[in-house]
């Protein structure tokens, strides 16, 4: 397979996979509302009929397409199915995409990528030549999702075990200076814009909406899943439970995250020189012999190539 081939294949597959996307959280919305509600605020009297037609081509063919699509998944797809993958799509911190929506993602993909590999496969004469391309396109299109969500999910995971400490640090802070528990974490949460502090938001959110702390923040754990977050979560209900200051125990909590983020940190670099092996041996130390010992090959070619004219 040609270069060329190759690069029109990550071209069309990014193509799919970002559409793809797109089209699933406008599916999240409702564009009419929206619609409707840019004609209020403009005070003009229309009719709904105008306002649909108003509305772009991907609003009034692909997401009602889509939404009718999901719907056939729910009721085709195994339960169990449906609530791993919205298990998954919350670890992700992905709330305006439903497990049945990220199915039909993955098929779209994947009769997508499969169409291209029949096409590509038909370039050629051999029929076992199209049917691997058309199977390697289809296994690609389905499996491409799972992975880019699985990656999400580690991404996310690693920037709350970063932001960690430092939160714990301000919550530490902000309750030694006299606030509450649920000040300190409105604090963390308007403070920064990461998946630690929205996390912190919900909380507060849910709280106000009648659910428990308790409840709250065991939730909190649930959607992160992250061993740190667990234990300073348990942590906190039985100091809750037993009536121990909150302050101490933020204390000794951020105190431990400052010191497993200083493990963690000491682990990586033991781990570089190992990691540095493969780009030294195969990649900078070719470079670096073609550098110094180029010269000196084309000095020998030379002398040799004089030599035997004058000899």
């Amino acid at each position: 397979m040609s270069i060329q081939i190759l690069l029109l294949i990550a071209v069309i597959a990014i193509g799919i996979v970002g559409f793809s996307i797109y089209l699933l959280r406008r599916a999240e919305e409702d564009p009419l509302a929206v619609r409707i509600d840019e004609f209020a605020a403009r005070e003009e009297i229309v009719s709904i009929e105008e306002i649909e037609l108003s509305l772009p081509l991907r609003d009034r063919i692909l997401v009602p397409m889509i939404r009718r699509v999901s719907e056939y998944v729910v009721r085709m797809t195994p339960q169990t199915t449906l609530e791993r993958t919205a298990k998954m799509l919350e670890l992700a911190g992905n709330t305006r995409m439903s497990a049945a929506e990220f199915w039909v993602y993955r098929i779209i993909a994947t009769f997508a990528l499969a169409a291209l590999g029949f096409w590509l496969g038909g370039r050629g004469d051999s029929i076992g030549q199209r049917v691997l391309y058309t199977l390697g396109g289809g296994l690609l299109g389905f499996f491409m999702p799972l992975l880019l969500l699985r990656s999400t999910i580690d991404r996310r995971k690693q920037a709350i075990i970063k932001k960690l400490p430092d939160a714990l640090d301000l919550m530490t802070i902000c309750v030694d200076a006299g606030l509450t528990f649920n000040a300190a974490m409105q604090r963390v949460a308007d403070k920064w814009d990461d998946p630690l502090a929205k996390e912190f938001g919900r909380v507060l959110y849910e709280m106000q909406l009648g659910k428990s702390r308790r409840q709250a923040l065991k939730d909190m754990a649930d959607r992160m899943d992250v061993p740190d977050v667990t234990n300073f979560i348990a942590a906190v209900l039985q100091a809750d439970q037993l009536g121990v200051g909150i302050g101490k125990v933020l204390r000794i909590q951020s105190e431990q995250m400052r010191i497993k983020r200083r493990q963690r940190a000491e682990e990586k670099a033991h781990q570089a020189p190992v990691k540095m092996t493969f780009p030294l041996v195969f990649l900078i130390f070719p470079s670096m012999f073609i550098v110094l010992l180029g010269p000196a090959v084309f000095q020998v070619i030379r002398s040799n190539a004089l030599g035997g004219l004058t000899g």
